[in-house]
């Protein structure tokens, strides 16, 4: 039995394991029309692994390699993820499922456009970079030292679960899922939940360890589930009736496994609810772009962008009920990230009291991957942000964004947006 037939079977039986999973492995044997059809060309690849491959070959750019953790530290250092984003997930997940346990968790790290995964003792890092036009792309870096490290690129085995599986040709995508985990990180039924804004607290982050306090706010971080499979029904059905208590506000790993072997002992609560916002947007931004491109008609660009401007603008996000704080500096790097307007406002901040961010639109609109959407769809999102935010739109679907939230979300997409700023002078 090849190895890919046991990533394969592995990955299609144990789908709720999966909690950001970064499937891969070497494609073995000839590849179908579909598959030949998604593979991008490192080549033409203007994301942040293919620039820094190029970087490293030509000598101006370098990575050390260091024991335990191999290029982790030096990876992050380079492509600027910071530490605090650390995020560690104990059920089973990536082809590394066997070495992943509660006793030694999965840690990913991630800034706007790159997704980093490191297993203890594995032969490899992960890694999800994020192509303006193809979306995530899925590399690995051999855990060996030497003079010029190569990242792999693993297009094919990756879409057996990153592919959104709405069209002929694969579509790819990040996901964040909360499981029920046992206790050694398998996964007990096949339910599984995709976690962004519109989760509610107390469905986020099974299978996943999580530090920071939430006040009453119970969430499925940190639980193990004891009963047999049979019994546990649906996870939404069992996070309504477990006793989550133990594992909320939780704010020292130590007991639970060793901390000392990560570059951080946290899985910070507030990195872990960017995350869930991000790879959301990440994915219906490639959706929309992938649709868009074969069929921009004026239909097509209403029915692939509303939900996407929906969520942007948090229109169906689950409200924080008590504030939310975490156990690193991961709040205050994030919150000084990106372009600031004259008065020092940013679509980074954090709120963390009653919503994730301070000035409600994703930080996103910022990305390369928003920038390469087809002109039409980007005409589309900008008339619909200026009619919501001028406060035109006065339907029910944006009745959670305040005079003074669109006030100051327009005031600052307009000093530090220039495309928009130059489509809303357009309309007069």
């Amino acid at each position: 039995m090849s190895k890919r037939f046991l990533a394969m079977s592995g990955f299609l039986v144990m789908v709720p394991l999966l909690a950001f999973a970064l499937l891969h492995m070497r494609a073995e044997g000839p590849q179908s029309p579909k598959q030949a059809a998604a593979e991008p060309d490192p080549g033409a690849l203007p994301e942040a692994i293919a620039n820094l491959q190029r970087k490293i070959d030509n000598g101006n750019s370098k990575l050390d390699f260091e024991e335990p953790r191999g290029y982790l530290r030096s990876l992050l250092e380079t492509l600027d993820v910071p530490v605090s984003s650390q995020s560690l997930v104990f059920s089973k997940s990536s082809a590394q499922l066997f070495l992943i346990s509660p006793d030694a968790p999965r840690a990913l790290y991630f800034n706007d456009e790159v997704y980093v995964g490191y297993v203890q003792g594995a032969p490899h890092l992960e890694i999800a970079s994020v192509d303006p036009v193809a979306g995530p792309v899925f590399y690995t870096l051999d855990q060996v030292a030497m003079e010029k490290p190569k990242f792999t690129l693993q297009p094919m085995d990756c879409l057996a679960c990153h592919d959104t599986f709405e069209s002929e040709k694969p579509v790819p995508r990040l996901l964040m899922l909360s499981v029920l985990s046992d206790p050694t990180g398998v996964a007990l039924n096949r339910s599984s939940i995709v976690t962004n804004d519109k989760s509610p607290l107390l469905e986020r982050w099974g299978g996943w360890y999580v530090t920071g306090n939430s006040g009453n706010q119970r969430h499925m971080g940190n639980h193990l589930v004891r009963q047999s499979a049979e019994s546990l029904g649906a996870i939404r059905d069992y996070s309504r009736r477990a006793d989550l208590t133990a594992g909320s506000n939780v704010t020292d790993l130590s007991k639970r496994f060793d901390t000392k072997a990560y570059l951080t002992a946290d899985s910070d609560i507030v990195a872990l609810m960017v995350l869930g916002h991000q790879t959301h947007i990440h994915n219906l931004i490639t959706a929309a772009g992938t649709s868009l491109r074969a069929n921009s008609s004026e239909s097509a660009v209403k029915d692939e962008t509303e939900r996407l401007i929906n969520a942007m603008l948090f229109v169906e996000a689950a409200p924080l009920t008590q504030p939310v704080t975490g156990t690193t500096n991961f709040a205050a790097e994030f919150s000084s990230r990106g372009p600031r307007d004259s008065q020092g406002r940013s679509l980074h901040q954090l709120d963390l009291k009653t919503r994730l961010l301070r000035y409600p639109l994703s930080y996103l609109v910022y990305s390369k991957s928003f920038d390469a959407l087809p002109q039409a769809a980007k005409a589309y999102i900008y008339r619909r942000f200026w009619e919501v935010l001028s406060g035109m739109d006065t339907s029910a679907t944006f009745t959670h964004l305040s005079s003074a939230d669109r006030k100051a979300i327009l005031e600052i997409l307009q000093e530090t947006k220039p495309d928009f700023a130059a489509f809303v002078k357009q309309l007069g």
